[in-house]
């Protein structure tokens, strides 16, 4: 790895893990202990707090593979990246099931009633986990890693790998496409009730702004690093130049801490979620029958 491109993980991850760690546990404790009612979104949003809070603990993990060489044995690489690649993908459907939440709560609230509830909304919690530790387990058999590896979190051959390629499609890609489709139903509808009033206004942008927010932290953290093992593999089957594959890498490396910084940025969306969008739709509930289960409970 280039000593400038150590050197900017380092100045990443360190504060990553940090302000991941204490933000999202912080988040937790409060929703754990001082809300006294749990809806659908707070479970979901719980499951988020707890995969993020686990992608920063991997994190110190990731500082000693940039500066030592990885020396702590195959069986903790692989459970290592098998415990990061589950967190990932447990946020990213999680937070597409906070996009169906919010669709349904605020499109059709009468279907919501009847299909949602905090138990549903556990056990689809529990399928997410259970269908991605299955798939890491997979993965890890698949990708065949070698017996003393030196470095770790990092793909070291060149041989197209399809089971990364159909994670990137399956994974991000139909998940995107999904909550782009919910989140834009959710804002046209909020834009066609948008009140008279110029206080009531002033809250709908508030609500339209939180959910735009939302898609974009989505989007930047997750999209370079997908697109990029798209392009990995591309350049791999048609046997692309060592130069090539190596800018792909340092690509894909930037890429990642991208997406490692959605641990953080999610903590500020937790903080919207409680009070803004309580806030500015709790005086809607003409318009807005399950408003309250749109984001955390009162």
């Amino acid at each position: 790895m280039d000593s400038s491109l150590k050197l900017f993980s380092l100045m990443t991850y360190i504060p990553l893990f940090f302000f991941g760690t204490i933000l999202n546990i912080v988040a937790l404790w409060i929703f754990c202990c001082k809300l006294p009612k749990w809806t659908e979104t707070t479970v979901f949003l719980v499951n988020l707090m707890v995969a993020d809070i686990l992608i920063a603990l991997s994190h110190p993990f990731r500082i000693y593979s940039f500066l030592y060489k990885w020396d702590l044995g195959p069986g903790l690489c692989r459970t290592l990246t098998m415990f990061y690649f589950v967190n990932t993908y447990i946020s990213i459907f999680t937070i597409a099931a906070i996009a169906f939440d919010r669709y349904l709560a605020i499109n059709n609230p009468l279907k919501y009633k009847g299909c949602m509830s905090p138990m549903k909304a556990c056990i689809t919690c529990g399928f997410f986990w259970s269908v991605c530790i299955a798939i890491a387990i997979l993965r890890v058999l698949y990708l065949n890693k070698k017996e003393n590896p030196d470095t770790c979190f990092i793909k070291e051959n060149t041989k197209p790998n399809q089971m990364s390629l159909a994670l990137a499609v399956i994974g991000f890609f139909l998940p995107l496409v999904f909550i782009c489709f919910c989140s834009g139903k959710v804002l046209k509808y909020l834009c066609v009730k948008v009140p008279l009033d110029s206080e009531q206004q002033h809250a709908f942008r508030k609500a339209m702004h939180i959910i735009t927010s939302n898609l974009a932290i989505f989007v930047v953290c997750f999209l370079p690093l997908h697109t990029g093992y798209i392009v990995r593999y591309v350049a791999e089957i048609s046997h692309a130049s060592c130069h090539t594959l190596q800018s792909i890498k340092d690509f894909i490396h930037v890429a990642t801490i991208f997406a490692n910084a959605n641990c953080v940025l999610d903590t500020v969306c937790y903080y919207f979620a409680a009070t803004e969008f309580r806030n500015s739709l709790a005086k809607q509930k003409h318009i807005f029958p399950k408003c309250s289960s749109f984001c955390c409970p009162k």
